[in-house]
């Protein structure tokens, strides 16, 4: 098998460790093949590939898309390194407000898995990172975009900051979980 998937605390949530093959001439490793991850249990159909480019103490997020036009993403940084977060707002699910914290850099090269029914943000710890993410289940849909306060005091992310983030207009007002719109219910799977 090509890559490791390594259980988090949220067992939905997958940290995917690809084999690397490196020598003098550089590095080779293969970081999607459906095969494997249809037999580690987690694979979607995968509609949709995103590249962004964020420089130092930027930080996105928590974004996610409600149902009908949720999405799952499988998050690699491939230049420099972020602090990827992935919060679980199902409700009545085991693990609600708890999340996941990994670091993702070109260095390690792992992924994350999130599924649907979880908040995502990263923030940027290399002076400047680019990440490139697979989506699953639905395009971008602004009616259907929203977003929660990155620093929630209810959900209580520990970003490893120094000073202050560089946010967008959309995730400064992003409402308190307590006031967003959530529509993700815990299925028991």
């Amino acid at each position: 098998m090509a890559f490791k998937f390594i259980e988090t605390v949220i067992p939905e949530v997958i940290m995917v460790k690809p084999k690397v093959f490196e020598d003098e001439r550089g590095f080779f490793l293969e970081s999607y093949k459906k095969s494997d991850f249809i037999k580690a249990g987690i694979y979607k159909e995968f509609i949709q590939d995103n590249h962004s480019r964020s420089v130092k103490g930027v930080l996105r997020g928590l974004h996610y898309q409600l149902n009908p036009k949720a999405q799952g993403k499988l998050i690699r940084c491939i230049k420099g390194k972020i602090f990827d977060v992935a919060v679980d707002i199902r409700e009545n699910s085991p693990t609600f407000l708890k999340y996941v914290a990994a670091e993702l850099s070109e260095e390690n090269k792992f992924m994350l898995w999130i599924p649907e029914g979880f908040a995502h943000g990263f923030l940027t710890l290399s002076d400047e990172a680019e990440i490139i993410y697979k989506v699953s289940g639905n395009s971008y849909s602004p009616e259907h975009d929203r977003s929660i306060l990155w620093n929630d005091p209810e959900i209580g992310i520990n970003w490893p900051l120094e000073g202050e983030p560089i946010l967008s207009k959309k995730d400064r007002e992003a409402p308190l979980l307590r006031y967003a719109e959530i529509n993700f219910v815990y299925d028991g799977r």
